[in-house]
């Protein structure tokens, strides 16, 4: 199906071209503050975004806007360090072309990260949350216009099983702490307000962000295994836990992210050391 799309099969040619064929174990996105994990691989090599056709452009600070293969664990991972978002370009399908891309380079498992603001007492900033489903709050598709019957995608087990019980099992191997939780996606690129929080609570969020969903949903469209890491990096707006009243900002999101980097990429490598 990616391979049918004329800017997905001109971005492959142009990968594969300077990356070679072997397949990868794993592709990882990386969210807001989260590009320092690039420096775990081994035999890196770079593209920058501009460079490769179609590719989107993500002009949010903390996303270096680069595309990095290397190994981690021995095996070859395709790092993609920083994503571009709805809030950005006013497309839910903004990041279709490196998903779709993905699945033409042999469709290995997707992990997405992302910088979230938690509604979960025990999980406050600098932890790690694994995504078990998703509230799409935004209003928007990623599959808006999809001319096929391909779109009616089935979102049950989005978050794929198998991948969040390696995905635990990492996390005890490594020690690092592990929360759950459903994500709501909202627009952006303003923060929530208080009453968006409650409303959200009250739908059944424990996470709150600006990304992921879009690429789980389109993800699931092209027949990737999915799953998702928040890195919470505040509380959400005007929730209190005991620490005082949640008001994010940008500059917060980007300091914790960075702090908590290290976490995520033992977890990722203990990911990696197993058979996914």
């Amino acid at each position: 199906m990616s391979e049918s799309d004329p800017r997905i099969a001109a971005a492959a040619a142009y990968v594969r071209a300077r990356l070679g064929d072997e397949p990868f174990a794993l592709a990882l996105v990386a969210g807001t503050g989260l590009g320092p994990l690039a420096g775990r691989l081994t035999e890196a090599v770079a593209l920058p975004y501009g460079e490769i056709p179609h590719f989107p452009a993500s002009g949010v600070s903390g996303h270096a806007g680069r595309l990095v293969a290397g190994r981690l664990s021995g095996r070859r991972v395709l790092l993609f360090q920083g994503r571009a978002h709805a809030y950005e370009h006013g497309d839910a399908a903004a990041m279709r072309v490196p998903v779709g891309l993905v699945a033409a380079l042999g469709a290995p498992p997707l992990l997405l990260t992302n910088a979230a603001g938690s509604l979960l007492p025990e999980a406050g900033p600098g932890r790690l949350a694994l995504v078990t489903d998703h509230v799409n709050l935004s209003g928007m598709n990623p599959l808006y216009g999809e001319a096929s019957d391909a779109r009616f995608v089935p979102m049950v087990d989005a978050y794929d099983p198998a991948l969040r019980a390696a995905l635990k099992r990492a996390a005890r191997a490594c020690g690092v702490p592990l929360a759950e939780g459903v994500y709501a996606w909202f627009s952006g690129p303003s923060f929530e307000t208080p009453a968006e929080i409650r409303m959200a609570k009250a739908l059944g969020a424990d996470l709150v962000g600006m990304s992921t969903v879009p690429e789980v949903i389109l993800a699931r469209f092209f027949g990737l295994r999915v799953a998702a890491l928040s890195l919470v990096t505040n509380y959400a707006a005007g929730f209190e836990a005991g620490t005082g009243i949640g008001a994010p900002h940008h500059a917060e999101t980007k300091r914790v992210a960075e702090q908590a980097a290290d976490d995520v990429g033992r977890l990722v490598a203990a990911l990696l050391s197993r058979d996914l």
